[in-house]
């Protein structure tokens, strides 16, 4: 991989700042089913409204501009846009077909906007972290009350889904794979199982981010796992990063990430939503309000990487950029 002794060092050197919501800023767009289609598939026999990866193909300037803007603010690291970028969360609008090229586009697109950037300021290159969503199966819990044992995806089938995605990711340029939003840590091992294949196929190393979610005060994932014992399950390969992200505002992750930095040799990561939701599903932090508590994370030491998820803007990532630029990251020993 090209750009990893690149990534590395700045890892070593700084905290990396990783882009905020896609999905918030494409809200502002205001798309209607007939801008999802655009020209090829306006013909599409399925509504597709809502396939946000859709987009990268139908809408790229929109794509585009929005990684511009992530970049302004001060990002290192862009994450494509392909969190649903699997035959099986693609098969909801009947597109499996085009998962190959939704990833290597989204890819592209991020590809070429970081490149720009980097031209700019050499001193300060950016990364592109192909995202790998989580699929709307899970490999460990039954969807059915009445039959615990029943599986609606078969761990074999996640392994060939994550392949296909993570190979149109690399072929389209992205520096990192980024395993992300992990309620089931069953479907993680086998997109890391998938990635390890293809290391072992095309004699690379990949970088990889693997990002877990607490989905409540539990304090545990949706398969039931805590903080330790996620991280205990996924340490198997030689991560760049292991950290959380979404669920929860940056206040109420801190306890999960203490235990990552206290118990972890990787990288540590956090993307936080802008707070918790409102009852209209709406996220009021302010660039500010987050900042303020993302601060308790620099000052303890506990990151390498920072970023935002649902409900971050750009003015968020910006507030986050500013404040930790002042601040060390987690020490940690890098080999590459």
């Amino acid at each position: 991989m090209k750009n990893s002794e690149q990534l590395y060092k700045a890892l070593q050197n700084r905290i990396l700042i990783l882009d905020g919501a896609m999905g918030t800023m494409l809200q502002r767009y205001k798309f209607q089913e007939e801008d999802y289609r655009g020209e090829r598939f306006k013909d599409w026999e399925h509504p597709v409204q809502g396939n946000n990866d859709l987009l990268s193909l139908t809408q790229p300037e929109a794509i585009e501009e929005v990684h511009r803007k992530y970049l302004e603010a001060g990002a290192d690291i862009l994450e494509t846009n392909t969190f649903s970028g699997t035959t099986i969360a693609m098969a909801d609008y009947h597109m499996e077909g085009l998962v190959y090229e939704l990833n290597y586009e989204s890819a592209k697109i991020a590809r070429k906007v970081c490149d720009e950037y980097t031209v700019k300021n050499p001193e300060k290159p950016r990364f592109v972290a192909g995202s790998i969503g989580p699929t709307n199966r899970t490999a460990s819990l039954s969807p059915d009350v009445n039959d615990p044992g029943y599986r609606a995806i078969t761990f074999e089938e996640l392994r060939l889904a994550y392949k296909q995605q993570s190979e149109a990711l690399l072929d389209g340029g992205s520096d990192i794979l980024l395993v992300e939003t992990i309620f089931d840590t069953l479907n993680a091992k086998a997109a890391l199982f998938a990635i390890d294949e293809i290391q072992e196929e095309r004699g690379i190393e990949i970088p990889i981010m693997v990002s877990g979610t607490i989905t409540d005060a539990s304090g545990r994932t949706l398969s039931g796992q805590t903080a330790e014992a996620f991280l205990i399950s996924v340490s198997h390969l030689n991560l760049l990063s292991v950290g959380f992200n979404c669920a929860l505002g940056a206040s109420q992750l801190t306890p999960y990430l203490e235990t990552l930095a206290h118990n972890s040799e990787f990288c540590v990561s956090a993307y936080p939503n802008a707070g918790l939701p409102n009852a209209f599903g709406q996220y009021d932090e302010s660039p500010e309000q987050m900042a303020t508590q993302i601060k308790e994370y620099v000052e303890k030491g506990l990151i390498n990487i920072i970023g935002g998820c649902c409900g971050t803007t750009p003015e968020h990532i910006k507030a986050i950029a500013e404040l930790v630029e002042k601040y060390e990251p987690r020490k940690v020993v890098l080999s590459f």
